[in-house]
């Protein structure tokens, strides 16, 4: 299977200095063994859009795609016989790679058992955040899953603090919320999208309606950073990515009432 996601994300900073923004965007959702794909979509070769193996799955620009994924899950315990295999990414345009985020997802019986959030900065690092309930019974889409931050993200912004994911994964539609806290201040992340069939049509829409994939995504970062800065937010430098690439999910909190 091989769907396109056309979706939104959205950005709301909490506290004292506020700011938000939603933007359109474009995903591609496909499982481990899919062969048959549109031709503006290929696989570890260059094409209008591109998934490579290298871009996902381990360290940054050195990925496994895919057996990395398994070897995650292995080493967990999760049994991968009835277990579908699935990931949620921004394809490559033409020559051009970078994703805020991808989620890798383990599917049991349709229903999303474990998912790991990888998250890439603007300074060339990566890290892992693997979240799961402790027994890998189905996560619904009222559980919270916390997880503390530890690679730095944007440039105003400390490393401390938590994440609070919540994951919805229906039949028709992807929606993910992403809650940051430290204290007073957080940011509040979704991601979005109607769940279809990727055809080389959506693809070429995609393509003219939000040009330069990737790039544009970067671009957009950079002039949010720029109407922080001139909102005079502390720029602060990265520290070092976390020794380890990928963190374990802390204890699953209860949904809010």
């Amino acid at each position: 299977m091989i769907e396109h996601i056309q979706g939104h994300t959205t950005h709301a900073r909490r506290g004292a200095l506020k700011n938000a923004f939603r933007y359109g965007v474009d995903y591609v959702l496909c499982d481990h063994d899919t062969t048959e794909r549109p031709w503006l979509l290929s696989r570890n070769r260059f094409n209008l859009w591109s998934l490579w193996d290298r871009h996902n799955g381990g360290p940054r620009n050195a990925g496994l795609g895919f057996d990395w994924f398994r070897e995650e899950l292995m080493q967990r315990g999760i049994p991968l016989d009835g277990t579908q295999l699935l990931l949620l990414t921004q394809p490559s345009f033409l020559w051009f790679h970078f994703n805020p985020v991808s989620f890798w997802i383990a599917l049991r019986n349709d229903r999303p058992c474990a998912f790991i959030a990888e998250v890439n900065n603007t300074f060339g690092h990566r890290h892992c955040y693997f979240c799961a309930h402790d027994d890998f019974r189905p996560i619904g889409t009222t559980d919270t899953i916390s997880a503390a931050k530890l690679m730095h993200v944007s440039p105003f912004q400390k490393v401390a603090g938590q994440y609070r994911f919540n994951f919805d994964f229906a039949a028709d539609a992807i929606r993910i919320r992403i809650l940051y806290e430290n204290g007073a201040e957080g940011v509040v992340a979704t991601l979005s999208g109607t769940r279809r069939p990727a055809n080389s049509r959506s693809l070429l829409w995609a393509a003219l309606r939000r040009p330069f994939g990737a790039a544009r995504v970067l671009a957009l970062i950079h002039w949010q950073a720029l109407i922080l800065w001139r909102k005079r937010a502390p720029f602060l430098k990265p520290p070092p990515p976390p020794a380890k690439l990928v963190s374990e999910s802390a204890a699953p909190r209860e949904p809010a009432e």
